[in-house]
């Protein structure tokens, strides 16, 4: 697949890092994407690096969202030509010490923050994932044969659930699907799941999944 990571620091620089190692075409953007020439050269196979509007318009496969919160009503609005009809994986969190008054709005709302994004890029088919894992477990535990974590996630249709579900698996995690974006509550901040890096046995027992 082709994967344009809308948000190169932690969670999106190592994401895209270990898809580019397991044969993905991968465009690492930022606002300063003369910054990211090290996150290329650390990346095992095919990656460059480019601006977020160029990610926009190279017609991606998915595109992985892990931009801070406040950022993403301006993303949204700026290509919302780009992205219709794309798979759109959103690693965000409301973090309202750094987001402000928006993410304590959201997280105060009766939607949770996976449909906020869902209702911003409304054109697009967004899942959630990679919410819940802290960056160093994510970097560390990738292509962990012996004992996989368990990734939780969530979608909003078919072609989101099955891109999501490869993605997941193609880096040595397990998908836990725990249903659409209405039931990531236990994925939202300071919740359930929220943090946890566990395998699939104690994933599935915490969200009482089958």
């Amino acid at each position: 697949m082709k994967i344009g990571i809308i948000g190169s620091g932690n969670i999106g620089g190592t994401l895209g890092k270990h898809w580019a190692k397991a044969g993905h075409e991968v465009l690492f953007s930022s606002r300063h994407p003369n910054e990211l020439g090290n996150i290329v050269r650390d990346s095992d196979g095919n990656a460059k690096a480019v601006s977020v509007a160029e990610a926009f318009e190279a017609n991606a496969d998915v595109y992985l969202l892990a931009i801070p919160f406040k950022d993403i009503d301006e993303t949204a609005e700026l290509y919302a030509g780009e992205y219709g009809g794309k798979v759109i994986i959103d690693a965000t969190n409301p973090y309202p010490e750094r987001d402000g008054e928006m993410a304590q709005e959201v997280r105060d709302d009766n939607r949770n923050a996976s449909e906020y994004t869902a209702m911003k890029f409304s054109t697009a088919l967004t899942a959630k994932a990679f919410n819940t894992i802290h960056a160093n477990d994510l970097k560390k535990r990738a292509f962990d044969t012996q004992n996989p974590i368990a990734i939780p996630f969530a979608a909003q249709d078919d072609k989101s659930r099955k891109a999501t579900e490869t993605l997941i698996s193609d880096i040595g995690f397990v998908p836990i699907y725990v249903g659409d974006l209405g039931a990531t509550n236990a994925m939202e901040v300071d919740e359930k799941v929220y943090g946890v890096s566990t395998d699939q046995q104690e994933l599935r027992s915490m969200l009482n999944i089958s």
